[in-house]
């Protein structure tokens, strides 16, 4: 897995980079992580920079000047992965909602299945939601049936943060024309590579809260992300930008 770059984009996840990074070349020695971090005040890139010399140049670190946001951080981290001539990109959180075991998963459904976007679903087999409050899991369950009836993909968890792409559809995707920075990015790099006809696939997982550190979730990312479907919708009959 050597050709496989994990994104992990980072903004006061001091509690929980260190042992997300360890938890991950524990189970994958040969892959290579890159940490975004937003110039986090907790000290995030400075403990990540600890850790470079002993993981043989597998870990890199790029910290930006402030906070800037979810999307533009794996927007980054994507041209940094093309730069650097990586096979496949995976796109997870820090706080260990994403199973470091479930990377191997999303990898083989796109190297040995051959799908371009391999999500880690939380609903393509009922509810797989851990520790969430109850009105937590409705509100991203209705979030998702609203995805799929305003945008027309037959995706289940159209949220996730959680994927693996291949690099190749990340190249014939224009990402200088993704517009959106919170929960609403994940929908619309999916929806972009969507009307692109790409081969997209969902695999179960299970989704467990975080134990340290807090939420970025507000209602300004909800917001942008309840009208940005319709945005996202209503430009689609116009035009989208692809290579």
């Amino acid at each position: 897995m050597n050709n496989v770059l994990i994104i992990i984009p980072t903004f006061n996840e001091v509690e929980n980079i260190l042992r997300i990074i360890k938890s991950i070349f524990s189970l994958h020695n040969n892959i290579n992580i890159l940490v975004v971090d937003d110039n986090s005040p907790d000290g995030t890139s400075g403990k990540v920079k600890e850790l470079i010399p002993k993981f043989n140049n597998n870990l890199h670190l790029i910290t930006r000047a402030s906070k800037l946001g979810l999307g533009t951080a794996y927007l980054r981290g994507f041209n940094w992965a093309i730069q650097n001539k990586f096979k496949y990109v995976v796109s997870m959180d820090a706080d260990f909602s994403h199973d470091p075991a479930d990377i191997e998963k999303l990898y083989s459904d796109c190297e040995k299945n051959k799908s371009d976007v391999s999500i880690g679903s939380r609903y393509i087999k009922g509810i797989n939601v851990v520790n969430w409050p109850l009105e937590r899991i409705i509100l991203s369950y209705l979030a998702s049936w609203y995805v799929r009836i305003i945008t027309g993909m037959n995706i289940k968890d159209p949220t996730s943060g959680f994927v693996c792409y291949s690099v190749k559809s990340l190249k014939r995707l224009s990402l200088d024309s993704i517009r959106f920075n919170g929960y609403a990015f994940q929908i619309e790099m999916k929806f972009k590579l969507f009307l692109m006809k790409l081969i997209i696939s969902e695999i179960p997982i299970i989704f467990t809260d975080r134990e340290f550190g807090k939420s970025k979730l507000n209602s300004s990312i909800i917001g942008e992300a309840f009208f940005g479907v319709i945005s996202m919708k209503l430009n689609s009959f116009f035009n989208i930008s692809v290579k």
